[in-house]
């Protein structure tokens, strides 16, 4: 169901691995489609496939560094602790729809299987507890399934450094069903020059403020804009309303401690309520007005930036 189309050693060259997994939809790819991925949005996963904007640099990246250099590790204990065998194959493309694309991590021996390895932070245990995997990482897992047409797909973490964790993920036909649909509305999309739905998330709004940079002339906005602005209205209200009922629920804590300092449930929450010491600031204002020519010499600038202000 899939074919060769990089060597693993072929992708030792980045930039020729880059280029091709933008010809299409990879693994990570697949839970941004879906919304499942907390770091990057569709919109900006959308400009990335046409060529709208580059991909972040993540050569820098300290978790992806460790992720990459601790493969081999978590591949390694893989094999050691369940006796199957594993080989890297590199990137592969769907025999039918050729924007499926599948960069696994290892293929199994003897079995119609892969394994995804992953490195995790200490924090994100709970998420890898029982059977459980996190969402994202399973939507991968169906989509290396989807391209190879395998019927399993194993995943193992090292968690915190010290913690090894695999799980055996079973194909699903619906989720793979449903994925498919989604890919396909995006790859049309792509390839359409259509831009996709918006969402709340910053790198959503990152992407938006990348795509257009201003300058242009005022508008008249069409009627929809009429029943966003209602919207916000009430979303508005609705969050000054949460907001006093958090802060109603806080101090009831607060006069519960009184002047204790930390306070603990029976069921195991803990809250505390310390003083801590000022924040040592610098009176800009002044220092610009007394000394202009320090604050001149140590003042920066930011990037500027589109601020979004609704009035009326």
């Amino acid at each position: 169901m899939a074919k060769l189309i990089m060597t693993v050693e072929q992708m030792q060259d980045k930039a020729a691995w880059l280029a091709a997994r933008n010809k299409g939809i990879g693994g990570s790819d697949a839970s941004v489609i879906v919304g499942l991925n907390h770091w990057k949005s569709p919109f900006q996963l959308w400009l990335e496939k046409t060529g709208q904007a580059e991909p972040e640099d993540l050569s820098d990246n300290e978790y992806v560094y460790w992720g990459t250099t601790l493969e081999e590790v978590v591949a390694k204990e893989f094999t050691i602790r369940t006796g199957k065998k594993v080989v890297r194959r590199g990137l592969l493309q769907h025999d039918d729809i050729p924007y499926l694309l599948a960069s696994v991590d290892r293929l199994v021996v003897g079995e119609d299987a892969g394994l995804e390895c992953k490195t995790a932070n200490g924090f994100a245990a709970k998420a890898w507890d029982g059977d459980n995997v996190p969402d994202a990482y399973y939507v991968q897992c169906q989509h290396y399934m989807a391209v190879t047409g395998a019927k399993t797909w194993y995943i193992a973490a090292l968690i915190g450094g010290n913690h090894f964790v695999w799980k055996e993920i079973p194909r699903n036909e619906d989720d793979i069903s449903a994925l498919l649909e989604a890919e396909a509305e995006f790859w049309r999309k792509v390839e359409a020059q259509e831009m996709p739905d918006v969402d709340g998330s910053e790198s959503c709004t990152q992407a938006l403020a990348e795509k257009f940079s201003g300058g242009g002339q005022a508008i008249e906005l069409p009627s929809e804009a009429d029943k966003i602005f209602l919207a916000l209205d009430g979303l508005k209200e609705s969050a000054k309303n949460i907001k006093s009922q958090i802060d109603e629920q806080e101090n009831k804590l607060r006069a519960m401690l009184g002047d204790a300092e930390i306070g603990t449930t029976a069921e195991g929450r803990r809250v505390t309520w310390k003083t801590q010491a000022g924040r040592t600031t610098i009176d800009s204002k002044r220092l610009k007005a007394e000394r202009p020519d320090v604050w001149q010499q140590y003042s920066k600038v930011g990037n500027p930036t589109r601020v979004l202000k609704i009035a009326g």
